[in-house]
């Protein structure tokens, strides 16, 4: 197990990363402004999903394995950015509705929205790559098998993304409520958030490992 040291050090950092502007957060904060805070919760938790996944892939060597593949991260990225483009186009064509209330359910379920979290998390290459290059920083082998001390690193990251991520769709998803009275608003809200995912979709197109 890593020491307490190492893993109050390990969640700063993390935290640090987490409100650190980014791809994820930004797509939670999107998600957040436009759907509600639900909406950017049940996408926080999918992202954490993702996590998990990488956090194996790690242990199991697998990002050793994308890093010395060109075609497959070329893949991963290629697969990313298509789907934050179809993000995209539904954001610009999505309709305003005025709100009745002081809160608005997701306008897509809860389980979809999960989903979207899970594959924005898996279809960007550079996340695995990142976990790949920063957990084994924080491994020891003094301190135990390798396999759990990145098990645990792993949830460690996970309580920091629902702890900054958390805070980021709360807050997002109040000032949302708010833009979303107005269809006007709600309207300029959405073109928004096509245009950030559309950038987000450029950026992961272009990024090289």
């Amino acid at each position: 197990m890593p020491s307490l040291d190492t893993l109050l050090v390990f969640l700063g950092t993390a935290l640090v990363l987490g409100f650190t502007p980014g791809p994820d957060n930004l797509f939670v904060l999107m998600q957040s402004a436009t759907q509600g805070r639900r909406a950017g919760i049940a996408v926080v938790l999918g992202l954490c999903t993702g996590i998990v996944v990488h956090t194996t892939a790690v242990a199991l060597g697998l990002a050793a394995l994308l890093a010395a593949s060109p075609l497959a991260f070329t893949v991963m990225k290629g697969a990313g950015a298509a789907y934050l483009l179809y993000l995209a186009v539904g954001a610009w064509r999505a309709p305003a509705t005025a709100l009745p209330g002081a809160s608005q359910a997701p306008a897509e379920p809860l389980a979809a929205l999960y989903r979207r979290g899970i594959v924005m998390n898996l279809s960007n290459p550079k996340v695995l790559l990142f976990f790949f290059a920063l957990l084994p920083q924080f491994v020891v082998a003094e301190r135990g098998p390798v396999a759990l001390q990145l098990a645990v690193l792993g949830g460690v990251f996970i309580l920091s993304t629902l702890i900054s991520f958390g805070a980021i769709a709360w807050a997002a998803g109040l000032l949302g409520e708010r833009l979303r009275r107005s269809p006007g608003l709600q309207r300029g809200l959405n073109r928004c958030a096509a245009l950030v995912f559309a950038g987000l979709a450029v950026r992961l197109a272009t990024v090289q490992r």
